[in-house]
């Protein structure tokens, strides 16, 4: 990435936005306005020849959506960091955002400053992030010690939802796997489940409540 002045790219459907964003860019002097496109599908045509340092796109269009774009970015040999932009602070498409390779996330409306102060923290830090996103996430992550459950019993939650297997559980904990076993059909008496599938699933919508 260039040490000087950054070339932008803004991917964003809405011609209002747009404007701001061309407002925004006229007064930073260290990013350039390298181009706004309506659509991923039009800035993946002019991404290689526009080579920008950081993509600035929104989460969802009505054809390819953001994510898309971030996968088919990093298939170019240009490194651009992205930024993902959304009105929505939903969990699961923030998560899947830093999963696909994103550098930040922020929630929309930007404000000049709070724009050119996240610009300023994926070119000296690598990452930026909006503080209602940052506080969604440690709420997530404190949320995941169930009440209703035990700490063995959210300890052995807490690996099943990364996909460990019984004995993986049971290696970790340092017990039998019928222990285990034992743990985690106490686990769907209280869900009122009968499959790790169904358990699972419960758990997420107890984070999502």
């Amino acid at each position: 990435m260039n040490t000087t002045t950054l070339k932008v790219m803004v991917i964003d459907e809405d011609p209002k936005f747009n404007e701001t964003y061309a407002y925004y860019f006229s007064t930073y002097r260290e990013y350039h306005l390298a181009g706004i496109y309506r659509t991923v599908e039009d800035a993946l045509e002019d991404y290689d020849l526009v080579c920008p340092d950081i993509v600035l796109t929104e989460v969802s269009f009505s054809g390819l959506s953001g994510i898309d774009g971030l996968i088919e970015f990093q298939k170019s040999e240009n490194s651009a960091m992205v930024i993902m932009v959304s009105y929505e602070d939903d969990y699961n498409g923030i998560t899947k955002a830093f999963k696909f390779g994103a550098e930040g996330y922020l929630t929309k409306p930007l404000s000049k400053k709070g724009l050119r102060q996240a610009l300023n923290s994926i070119k000296y830090e690598g990452a930026a992030i909006s503080n209602d996103i940052a506080k969604k996430i440690i709420s997530m992550y404190r949320r995941k010690t169930y009440e209703c459950f035990s700490e063995r019993e959210n300890q052995i939650i807490e690996y099943l939802g990364q996909g460990a297997t019984y004995k993986a559980i049971a290696d970790k904990l340092f017990v039998t796997t019928s222990t285990i076993n034992f743990h985690i059909q106490n686990i769907y008496v209280k869900l009122n489940v009968n499959s790790k599938s169904e358990a699972l699933k419960k758990i997420r919508e107890m984070d999502i409540a």
